[in-house]
């Protein structure tokens, strides 16, 4: 439905999932609800790239601080048990994610960014972990994730000073992928997410699954899997085309078709 706060719609491969919950876009129990439906619509008809994206003069103002009011510590942890849910969710989908940001991102919309393969935004763009000015600690996995991404002393730093910091610095930093053009951002974003998705969908996944075993176990487990993984490939009809069309016709004119 139109006023639904995440919204997912299709454009050919690509699933372009928005958030536009007015006036901050702040994650309250309608958002966290509306991303567990759209990731349910995209386990149900999955598409070959997905693009995370924002309506609105900012991506989110983050988390609405109301929904921690009189909360018991069990039901703290069930809340965040849900948020981390869509984290989890979102790093499990088989397919290339990118997340735009245009503009302010705070707590759990930039640890959504941090479940995603890719990280766009313009220079302009400012990102937060600033749960520390009501007292909490990220808790939909952005910290790790930083850690991940920028070592364990920029999570550190982010967290404890609650500071923002420009998508430029966060680029240096390894955290955001690559800073683009304000001018017509947002259709750069969509171009970049979809050529991803008109890629070879098996070998993303493949990649995905590989980069997940060194998170998991280093340089050694990403290369145990390799032959199991990457070697399923040559079942595919993509890699079967690509190469056909490589020998018979020379580089660039593979067509993927991604099952």
């Amino acid at each position: 439905m139109s006023g639904d706060p995440v919204v997912v719609e299709y454009d050919g491969p690509l699933a372009v999932v928005t958030l536009n919950h007015p006036p901050h876009n702040l994650f309250d129990k309608s958002v966290m609800t509306g991303y567990g439906a759209a990731l349910d619509t995209l386990k149900s008809d999955l598409p070959r790239g997905v693009l995370f994206r924002a309506e609105g003069a900012i991506v989110s103002g983050g988390v609405d601080v109301s929904a921690f009011d009189g909360l018991t510590p069990a039901e703290g942890a069930g809340l965040f048990e849900q948020l981390l849910s869509i984290t989890h969710r979102v790093e499990a989908l088989p397919v290339p994610t990118v997340f735009a940001a245009h503009s302010l991102c705070l707590t759990a919309a930039f640890e959504l960014s941090l479940a995603c393969d890719i990280i766009l935004a313009t220079p302009s763009a400012r990102f937060g972990l600033v749960e520390t000015v009501v007292g909490l600690t990220p808790a939909m996995g952005g910290t790790q994730r930083i850690a991940e991404r920028a070592g364990p002393g920029r999570a550190r730093e982010l967290v404890m000073t609650a500071e923002l910091f420009d998508a430029v610095t966060l680029e240096r930093w390894n955290v955001v992928n690559r800073v683009l053009a304000e001018e017509e951002f947002d259709a750069t974003a969509r171009a970049f997410a979809m050529r991803l998705a008109n890629g070879p969908t098996l070998a993303h996944a493949a990649t995905k699954t590989i980069v997940r075993a060194f998170l998991n176990g280093g340089v050694v487990e990403a290369d145990a899997a390799v032959p199991t993984v990457a070697g399923a490939l040559f079942e595919t009809e993509d890699l079967r085309a690509a190469v056909t069309s490589f020998l018979e016709e020379g580089p660039g004119k593979a067509t993927y078709k991604g099952r």
